[in-house]
């Protein structure tokens, strides 16, 4: 059985960055990682892909003899995958003992309003791999309070057409000082707290005012499935990132490789008392004060204190 994270988002949120980087870290701590490039679209890719959409179809010729735009091209070459999934499945199934990361497509549309992908990923799941669906965001958007109500809406929607785990990830933390202050702490953004607070900030902007309705009913709707909520990240951090992968290993089954079914479900709550001790409140404090940027991606530091993240490893 193969594990791995289907990684989705908006363009511009950092799905590109957030799956090299994501690589070199589990490679790291010795995991065997391949990244599978499901976006016709992606130009400029930074890692060396095991399985890459673009050796099937190219993206380019397909708009420019189809006249269906950008968008319409995208949407296409999505279908023609759907229909060659052989093709897909015989790439895959040779990497069952890697770990698997899927570089999706920013086309917001395709998750909210088509089912090309979740089609493509119900047959994955029927070919023995066990999934996790990663929704990236940038950070930015917790600034506004109509761009925070409309990541919700899009992250409330995804997860409900993909009936599979979800994880929500607020990424690019490190630069969320750049964005200005923030209305509310942190945990506010990332738990997803009473949403009526935004009411007076959506009601104070005159340019939202028409929409100052439909934004409060939104907001009822998302706060009614109570099912959205962020981890926030710098994939630049080795801590940071650790955390999330703890997250995501629960969530896809990963961390049940290794425990006696016994002891498993002590550990594992042992575990995510520790991981979630004060998070929120450190990453706030970490990213609201001046701080050294880091060059180099996951450049080996011996005097970083990862003692929780090596007992979850060599558990």
């Amino acid at each position: 059985m193969g594990f791995g994270q289907v990684v989705i988002g908006p363009p511009g949120s950092g799905k590109t960055v957030y799956c090299n980087g994501m690589s070199q870290f589990l490679q790291s701590v010795g995991r065997k990682v391949s990244i599978i490039n499901l976006d016709p679209s992606n130009e400029n890719i930074p890692y060396e892909a095991a399985v890459n959409i673009q050796d099937l179809i190219d993206f380019q010729k397909v708009v420019d003899e189809t006249d269906l735009g950008p968008n319409g091209g995208l949407i296409f070459c999505m279908e023609y995958l759907e229909k060659n999934l052989d093709w897909l499945k015989e790439k895959l199934l040779p990497l069952k003992d890697h770990y698997i990361i899927f570089d999706c497509p920013g086309q917001v549309e395709l998750y909210t309003h088509y089912k090309i992908i979740s089609n493509i990923l119900d047959n994955i799941i029927k070919w023995s791999f066990r999934l996790t669906v990663i929704q990236v965001f940038d950070s930015f958007y917790c600034k506004n309070p109509s761009n925070f109500i409309s990541i919700l809406l899009v992250s409330l929607s995804g997860m409900v057409r993909i009936e599979l785990p979800h994880i929500n990830v607020l990424s690019k933390m490190d630069l969320i000082e750049q964005n200005g202050p923030l209305d509310f702490n942190l945990d506010f953004y990332t738990d997803v707290l009473d949403l009526k607070y935004l009411d007076s900030f959506l009601d104070k902007d005159p340019r939202l005012k028409k929409f100052s309705k439909l934004n409060k009913a939104i907001a009822g709707v998302i706060e009614d499935f109570s099912l959205v909520s962020f981890i926030p990240l710098n994939i630049m951090d080795k801590k940071s990132v650790a955390n999330l992968i703890a997250s995501i290993d629960k969530s896809n089954g990963y961390i049940y490789g290794s425990l006696d079914t016994n002891t498993a479900i002590l550990e594992i709550q042992e575990r995510e008392t520790q991981w979630n001790f004060e998070k929120y409140q450190e990453t706030q404090e970490k990213y609201y004060k001046s701080y050294e940027d880091d060059d180099v991606i996951f450049e080996n530091d011996p005097d970083e204190d990862y003692d929780e993240f090596n007992k979850y490893l060599n558990r």
